[in-house]
């Protein structure tokens, strides 16, 4: 029961999680584009390979799957999800399961315009956002929206040339020197992190981990406390199963005068899931029992509330 971790990067703590859950069951294998990839080092075993926009780079994967005898695969990175949930069938004709979501899932995730349009056609409170800045400007002329406010690529991730704009001028300047960027909403309130597993067999969420980010870093969570409230893990259910996403996700949220509004999917794990793992809440079991074909037991909210994470600096020392 061999498992596929692409672009394994920095994420040692997720390639140890993997091993302890997998320890006697199966092997985890890893990849990434680098010898200075750090997590490929706590795999049992890794593969170096060409970027993801290399020709043939599939047909590497795909080669990998059948001589280490994977049964799963997943990617931590944004740009490789759709990739892969657009080769299923590739996978899938070797009995290698995708741990993620469609293809339409993931590029609407990756695009946070039609993510914007499909929560408030769906109902949801969410940041308003604009592409087009003439009419972000005639919305601040009538009151509706105030700076400060958010300029990022529509289309991004790990907070990668987001800026945040007090005045017309910076975002003339922007958009001047840019053509892929769109206007959000500045939410002054409380961020959320939530970890998500929904089960691969049977479509239902069995796991939600919520938690408070007190600080971030890089867009990363770097200190958050766990919590618990029903009308949020109720709130978060109807949301994934309406959308339809599969395996892990994990979900930027911020709360408002007790009021919840969405903000981002990522569907992989994120980087403040050590925070669920060491509160109990191991969806690498999730995946293996998928992997194994066991549907998973609905098991919501089962943490303490008060738990805190604190992230620190660690090194690989190698020699080559």
């Amino acid at each position: 029961m061999n498992i596929l971790i692409l672009a394994a990067g920095t994420r040692n703590t997720i390639v140890r999680y993997f091993k302890r859950t997998f320890d006697g069951i199966g092997s985890v294998v890893a990849t990434d584009a680098s010898t200075l990839g750090p997590a490929i080092y706590d795999a049992d075993k890794y593969y170096i390979v060409p970027p993801i926009t290399e020709p043939g780079y599939i047909d590497m994967i795909l080669e990998i799957c059948q001589k280490e005898q994977i049964r799963g695969v997943l990617s931590l990175i944004d740009p490789e999800l759709s990739l892969l949930a657009k080769n299923k069938e590739k996978f899938e004709a070797l009995g290698v399961t995708i741990i993620g979501s469609s293809y339409e899932l993931c590029e609407m995730s990756l695009d946070k315009m039609q993510m914007y349009k499909w929560l408030v056609a769906h109902g949801y409170n969410c940041a308003r956002s604009w592409m087009d800045k003439d009419k972000f400007y005639q919305a601040v002329e009538a009151g509706e929206v105030s700076y400060p406010v958010f300029v990022k690529p529509y289309r991004g991730s790990a907070s990668i040339r987001i800026s945040k704009v007090y005045d017309k001028e910076t975002v003339d300047l922007l958009f001047a020197h840019e053509d892929d960027l769109m206007i959000q909403e500045h939410l002054n309130g409380m961020e959320i992190g939530a970890d998500v597993y929904i089960d691969m067999l049977s479509g239902e969420v069995v796991s939600i981990f919520t938690k408070k980010k007190l600080k971030m870093r890089a867009g990363e969570t770097d200190k958050a406390v766990s919590f618990k409230d029903p009308a949020l893990f109720a709130l978060i259910e109807k949301f994934v199963l309406e959308a339809g996403y599969r395996g892990q996700i994990d979900i930027d949220i911020f709360e408002i005068n007790g009021t919840y509004y969405i903000s981002e999917v990522n569907p992989r794990f994120g980087g403040g899931y050590p925070h669920a793992f060491e509160s109990g809440v191991d969806h690498m079991k999730l995946i293996l029992n998928n992997l194994q074909g066991k549907v998973n037991e609905k098991r919501i909210g089962e943490y303490e509330e008060g738990i805190y994470m604190m992230k620190y600096n660690e090194v690989k020392i190698l020699k080559m």
